[in-house]
């Protein structure tokens, strides 16, 4: 073959390189077009549609941002994305169930909603009415998949300190973390199981000359482990540590399980009582005043997801000890967290414990206050 000269291959070069271009276009799918929404009034939304829930559609527009439209008030509904259509008629245990699960891209006419798996194949229609869910195609496969344990972590950590350096020197430090890992992690699958780590520290000291030291030292440490037996009730496991040098207690250990209700649950509330039979070994500063009880915990939480991601948590207890009736006690916290940019913001909350039958020359309640930085793992 003869060599081709330098002059001529500038052309070559330029032939090839559009001809492998156009193969490389020839050969990728056509960017899909914007989803639209109009509405029975007229009005019309361009952007993507996000998800549904049982009575209406969560959809973001290109102009006005996210928008929750009622079903009964949309006319047609036309999406490229692939989605799940969860039916409310059938119940999602494991990965099996997933073939009951129409997918595909979507469209809505006359309050029906049409699911197209692929050009070959059927689509499939069913009443808006009968449809509990909308969902991403990949974020429905993702919920059958295994997780580590080190993942689906939800909550914060909060951290803040406070230092004073004058005839006086004081500090304290305060951290709270509050996570909780759920199985499935997905909203519209029923609960197999739950994870709660709850811990609190306030620290601080103040010194000066010739006077004593005043120290403030409280601690608390909970996990516990819930398996639900049905969607509102479960069985769970827990185990508290407690320190609080201002009530003389060195540390109170208390284990024990019982049984857990969801009284009512939605997207931005839910609200669980419980109650358990627990073993709770007591320390104190003064070993003569130390116990072994056999005793309970009744409690309930409450937490509500207020719009732009502020939460508002709360909790409480009793815990009766019935071989001395004497030595029950009392908890209760609440907090609010602040988003601030992206993952981090502050936290304000409060927790107030209640020992009657501490040593003698210590109160028996005990008040601290967190207010600190905090970084969300949601």
């Amino acid at each position: 073959m003869r060599n081709i000269k330098p002059a001529a291959k500038a052309p070559v070069i330029c032939l090839l390189t559009a001809l492998g271009i156009y193969a490389q276009a020839a050969n990728q799918a056509p960017a899909p077009g914007p989803d639209v929404l109009v509405c029975k009034d007229g009005e019309k939304f361009v952007g993507h549609l996000v998800s549904s829930k049982d009575t209406s559609v969560v959809f973001k527009s290109d102009v006005a941002g996210e928008v929750t439209i009622d079903w009964a008030k949309i006319q047609e509904l036309h999406s490229a994305a692939k989605f799940a259509a969860i039916p409310k008629d059938v119940k999602l245990k494991n990965e099996q169930d997933s073939s009951k699960v129409p997918q595909g891209t979507v469209s809505m006419t006359d309050q029906k909603l049409e699911i197209s798996p692929a050009a070959q194949e059927t689509p499939q229609t069913v009443p808006v009415t009968n449809v509990a869910e909308l969902v991403g195609e990949a974020a429905f496969q993702k919920a059958f998949q295994r997780r580590s344990f080190f993942q689906g972590w939800n909550g914060g950590v909060t951290a803040g300190v406070a230092y004073a350096n004058s005839t006086q020197r004081s500090q304290s430090y305060t951290a709270a973390a509050n996570l909780t890992r759920a199985v499935p992690g997905e909203d519209w699958l029923n609960l197999r199981s739950r994870t709660i780590v709850l811990f609190n520290e306030a620290y601080g000291s103040i010194t000066q000359p010739n006077t004593p030291t005043v120290k403030t030292s409280i601690t608390h440490f909970g996990v516990e482990q819930d398996w639900y037996v049905k969607p509102r009730l479960y069985v769970f496991v827990h185990a508290l540590l407690d320190h609080d040098y201002s009530q003389g207690l060195d540390l109170q250990q208390t284990y024990g399980g019982g049984l857990g209700f969801v009284v009512f649950k939605s997207d931005r509330q839910e609200f669980d009582v419980k109650a358990s039979v627990d073993y709770i070994n007591q320390r104190f500063a003064i070993s003569s005043e130390n116990k072994s009880l056999i005793g309970s915990t009744f409690g309930e939480t409450y937490v509500y997801n207020f719009p732009y991601k502020i939460v508002f948590s709360e909790s409480g207890g009793f815990i009766p000890a019935w071989n001395d009736t004497n030595a029950y006690s009392a908890f209760a916290n609440a907090g609010f967290t602040f988003p601030v940019y992206h993952r981090f913001g502050f936290t304000l909350a409060g927790t107030e414990t209640y020992l009657n039958d501490p040593p003698v020359g210590f109160k028996k309640n005990s008040f601290t206050i967190t207010l600190g930085a905090t970084y969300s793992f949601q």
